[in-house]
């Protein structure tokens, strides 16, 4: 009997559904905390520099990019949930300000969209959780279009 019941309840956690974002947990938790926001800023900037699509987009950003990678682990750190690095050090994010001195159309737009939906594809295990940022980037990335 008791082999049973230690194979049900084994059964039972593996099918556990994902865990969701709660007061209890943020994404940033639900993602690794630290390490998972800096593999999903790493890996949102490896996808810029090696996917051709993403050729306008990367030639925006300051070279060498490991200041601006710092710079949005610390901004994603806030915006997942954890310490907010990025206010800390800097103030508000004020994104759509900070962004206004380049031409952001929507083409531009679907360059980050692309290579933020491809970086979370790889570091999200969580397919509730992946759906719902992807869904948040988009409305994010929208907002900083500032060109037609």
């Amino acid at each position: 009997m008791n082999l049973i019941k230690r194979i049900f309840t084994k059964e039972q956690k593996q099918n556990k559904p994902p865990e969701k974002p709660s007061v209890e947990k943020t994404p940033y938790e639900i993602i690794g905390g630290e390490a998972g926001a800096h593999n999903l800023s790493k890996r949102f900037y490896d996808i810029m520099e090696q996917d051709e699509y993403a050729r306008p987009l990367l030639e925006l950003h300051p070279q060498p990019l490991d200041r601006i990678r710092f710079v949005f682990f610390e901004f994603l750190s806030g915006w997942l949930g954890g310490p907010d690095l990025f206010t800390e050090k800097y103030g508000h994010p004020m994104l759509r300000k900070r962004h206004l001195p380049f031409l952001i159309d929507e083409e531009l737009r679907n360059q980050w969209i692309y290579c933020m939906n491809k970086a979370l594809d790889i570091e999200i295990d969580n397919p509730l959780l992946r759906q719902n940022l992807k869904k948040s980037f988009l409305q994010l990335a929208t907002h900083m279009i500032n060109h037609e």
